[in-house]
């Protein structure tokens, strides 16, 4: 098949667009983090780009879209390890039209984010080896295995496929394989973790406001690619993803300052950062699925919930610090249950009807079957490889290196230099020099 110099460029474009993400998460969460643990929250973030992409080009790509064999409805193989011979296919074998490496570029990006969005949970506590190791080993154990169940098939009619792919679960561009996924590790991260000293008594409050919309910003933006990305060609599929992920990202962040405001008497800008970002989880599984106001019902319904959502940590007593249990994980099961509901084949012929279109409860039960399915395999493979780790090598900090702040104790830096500002300066920048004392003779 011909290169198709048009979604090439467009798909060029979205592989750049998903890859700012993960830049624009560190801001998010470092804005959301104490000053003292901002560095190591956005090194988090970073450090996955560079162990996720390179485990990625290795074997991640053949374990994801590689055929397993006998297997191969839950794992692929090793055929494709180091993308050795792919630089040489022309085209994507599915039709699209693009070069297979650009595929393979584009779907790393996905990996990479969604080890990133596990690290929220664990904020001010953590410790970067084993964040390190574990990145690499939840990335093989659990990523790989759930985005091959949802989204590999051989292209064959009635040939083989993720054993969710052949279900019939539809899931566009990650709302089970990325949020679901990375919301529940989170929880079991925390889990193993413990909470943080003081919480939740102590105030814990976001130490850089700016940085969260700065990041939710970067996120808007990158999500584009994510989803409208998702079509891999420039086409009917990407405009329908491309506005649904405008309308229902409003009116889920409208929605959640509502409900701050009805609940709390005050609408705040975290919590607008906060409805943002629920909404682009929420429409990510639905995006090319449902009708833009489909979509918009769908924003209105996920800002609630997650705006609800966020407060079950102090009642349950698990502490994820930044909120990916109640925007990822509980945002995606929104997003994919309503696809049952909201679905419709006058959007997408490649998708099916939902209740609301006629199509009865059967996908809606197909969408549930996914979401439990990586609620249950994420949690308990994720838990066991936090307990190794922390048994093998220590997964916290110490109490001490707790209190004084992990930038400081685990990089030998912090954010912010408060050590040239002078106690008793005036406010403006160029406040003159106390004067010098007067020297007092001795009588």
């Amino acid at each position: 098949m011909k290169i198709d110099s048009g979604s090439t460029a467009w798909m060029l474009t979205s592989t750049a667009l998903v890859l700012l993400m993960t830049p624009g998460l560190a801001f998010f969460y470092g804005g959301m983090s104490r000053a003292k643990s901002v560095l190591n929250m956005m090194m988090m973030s970073f450090v996955s780009i560079a162990v996720v992409g390179m485990a990625w080009v290795v074997y991640g790509y053949s374990l994801t879209f590689g055929d397993g064999g006998p297997l191969s409805s839950f794992v692929g193989g090793f055929g494709d390890w180091g993308l050795v011979g792919l630089e040489k296919v022309a085209t994507a074998d599915d039709g699209t039209g693009i070069p297979q490496l650009v595929f393979v570029a584009f779907q790393a990006t996905f990996a990479i984010i969604t080890v990133a969005l596990i690290s929220g949970a664990v904020a001010d506590r953590a410790k970067f080896g084993a964040w390190v190791v574990f990145t690499v080993v939840w990335a093989t154990l659990v990523y790989f295995p759930i985005a091959h169940w949802v989204w590999w098939s051989d292209g064959e009619e009635g040939g083989k496929a993720g054993w969710l792919f052949d279900l019939g679960a539809l899931d566009f561009a990650g709302g089970t394989v990325v949020h679901i996924n990375a919301g529940v590790a989170a929880l079991a991260l925390a889990l193993v973790l413990g909470k943080r000293q003081g919480w939740p008594k102590e105030p814990m409050r976001p130490h850089n406001l700016p940085f969260v919309l700065l990041g939710a910003g970067l996120l808007w933006f990158g999500w584009f690619g994510f989803n409208a990305g998702s079509a891999l060609v420039a086409g009917e599929t990407a405009a329908v993803a491309f506005i649904n992920t405008i309308v229902a990202t409003c009116a889920a962040a409208f929605a959640w300052i509502v409900v701050e405001k009805l609940r709390d008497g005050s609408s705040t800008t975290l919590g607008i950062a906060s409805g943002v970002v629920a909404g682009l989880v929420a429409i990510t599984p639905a995006c090319a699925f449902v009708t833009p106001l489909g979509a918009l019902a769908l924003g209105l319904i996920a800002g609630a919930v997650c705006a609800f959502a966020v407060g079950l940590k102090y009642k349950l007593g698990y502490d994820d610090s930044l909120d990916v249990v109640g925007v990822h994980m509980v945002g995606g099961i929104v997003g994919a249950l309503l696809i049952g509901f909201l679905a419709t084949t006058a959007v997408n012929e490649g998708g099916a009807d939902g209740l609301f279109a006629g199509g009865g409860f059967g996908l809606l039960g197909k969408q549930a079957i996914a979401v439990l399915a990586t609620l249950a395999y994420s949690f308990v493979v994720t838990y066991v490889i936090a307990k190794v780790i922390d048994l093998v090598m220590g997964f916290r900090i110490s109490d001490e290196d707790e209190a004084a702040g992990i930038d400081s104790t685990a990089h030998a830096e912090t954010a912010y230099d408060f050590g040239t500002i002078r106690a008793g300066i005036g406010s403006g920048a160029t406040a003159a020099a106390p004067a010098p004392a007067k020297k007092v003779e001795a009588k």
